[in-house]
């Protein structure tokens, strides 16, 4: 059979050389792309493997130190990056992050965050907001609305010195309140889960007021990119076909989401079911990437809308969230960390503007937090505890500065410096947080002692 097919192929041979077959393609209508395509695979699947293992080692040793997961995977973006191994050994960094492979690995990471989005969105739980309606909206407000000021005022430092005549003050200073404003809410969950604080007054304050940061904070966020896209005209425009936009996803999508809920019951949705909810997840992304907001809003609100304790909600948060933390979103740090170069912080000048927004980030966070828990009756510790909480910001604070980054809204410099204020602020969380417990402890402590000598 086999000499049979071959001496086929021999006669078939003999006749086609004969052929003539039409002129070639001109080079750049498709065959360039095509023969690029394998090289740059190539490079995108060693990127993802790199980040991905040299993520999950540092985050064991920084979860030794009782620091956050993220925190390693994004260093290991960063060090994979110009930062690090750019520096001390360029051939290496050349053929794992070339920068060839930049555009490729954008789009994966535009599509890991929005997932994550979506993830986020899903595990919102508005339920925290009932029964400490205004202790939450007074302490959510003041710690989106003092950080914010405080963002805008430093603006007028900055944007003289890291920004650039083509980027409008507006824009730069509206995009430096909003990331100042974040909060990383799956972080923030994360450090409460970790520390046996989600069943305590703290940690369901705490919960709360995140939850109620990331919907206002993406709000804000959209009208920032209307405003960058366009006229202050547009930026209204936007804002005004946003608010459409949740009117129609809060009273059209959403019962249309339960009844598809209702349908399914008890019993693991089908396919079909799991199908035409990604499929709402990528209309609504659409959606609001056509209004001007982003994608990732449109993501996040279909996440937010859909009944969270349903068979359908735990069967997407089972088959996605594995795949999106662990594979996909080392492709958003590893795009992270080829915008990340911190040498651009080179001189004294640059690393003091560096601590000074990490300094007005932390003063307006937590004190923005710290003021509203006292307004609404928190005692000192309790409240300096929930600032130190919404002082976190992580993942959260880098899908912000990506987004700004593609809008040319920073620098690549103000980009690095942001990149690091996003690292200390989050790393800075966990150890003060303890600190604050171990006093409270102690002065619990101190005072059953005080009352048993009493007696």
């Amino acid at each position: 059979m086999l000499l049979a097919a071959a001496g086929v192929f021999a006669i078939v041979r003999s006749y086609g050389e004969k052929l003539t077959a039409p002129p070639p393609i001109p080079y750049g209508a498709g065959a360039g792309a095509a023969s690029a395509q394998p090289d740059a695979l190539l490079h995108l699947l060693l990127a993802l493997a790199a980040v991905l293992v040299t993520g999950r080692l540092l985050g064991k040793v920084l979860g030794a130190l009782r620091q956050p997961p993220v925190i390693g995977e994004v260093l290991a973006g960063i060090l994979l990056g110009p930062s690090l191994l750019g520096r001390i050994a360029p051939e290496l960094a050349s053929v794992i992050l070339p920068t060839s492979v930049a555009p490729l690995l954008g789009v994966v990471a535009q599509l890991s965050v929005i997932l994550y989005m979506f993830l986020v969105g899903l595990d919102l739980n508005v339920d925290l907001l009932r029964g400490r309606a205004r202790g939450v909206i007074v302490t959510s407000h003041t710690s989106i609305v003092v950080p914010f000021v405080l963002g805008v005022v430093l603006a007028l430092y900055l944007y003289p010195r890291v920004s650039a005549s083509d980027v409008s003050f507006t824009s730069f200073a509206l995009f430096m309140g909003v990331a100042m404003s974040i909060t990383a809410f799956p972080v923030l969950a994360r450090i409460v889960t970790d520390r046996g604080l989600n069943n305590t007054p703290l940690g369901t304050v705490a919960l709360a007021c995140a939850a109620a940061d990331d919907v206002s904070a993406w709000c804000l966020l959209a009208f920032v990119v209307g405003v960058a896209q366009g006229s202050m005209g547009s930026a209204l425009m936007v804002v005004i076909f946003t608010l459409l936009f949740i009117g129609v996803m809060v009273g059209a999508v959403r019962p249309l989401a339960a009844r598809l809920v209702a349908r399914t019951g008890s019993k693991a949705p089908s396919p079909d079911v799991i199908a035409i909810a990604l499929g709402g997840l990528l209309f609504s992304a659409l959606a609001a990437q056509r209004i001007g907001t982003h994608a990732i809003f449109g993501a996040f609100l279909f996440g937010a809308i859909l009944p969270r304790e349903t068979t359908l909600a735990r069967a997407l948060r089972e088959k996605l969230h594995d795949l999106v933390t662990i594979l996909l979103l080392p492709a958003f740090f590893a795009f992270t960390g080829m915008r990340t170069e911190i040498g651009l912080v080179a001189g004294v000048n640059e690393w003091l503007i560096c601590g000074l927004i990490i300094l007005v980030a932390t003063v307006g966070k937590f004190g923005g937090t710290l003021a509203g828990a006292r307004l609404t009756g928190a005692d000192w510790r309790t409240a300096a505890s929930l600032g130190v909480l919404m002082n976190t910001r992580g993942l959260m604070e880098l899908i912000v500065l990506n987004v700004g980054r593609d809008l040319n809204v920073i620098s690549p410099t103000l980009f690095t410096m942001m990149v690091l204020m996003a690292l200390v602020t989050t790393v800075a969380t966990t150890p003060i947080l303890d600190s604050l417990a171990a006093g409270i402890v102690g002065y619990n402590r101190r005072t059953r002692q005080a009352l048993n000598a009493g007696r």
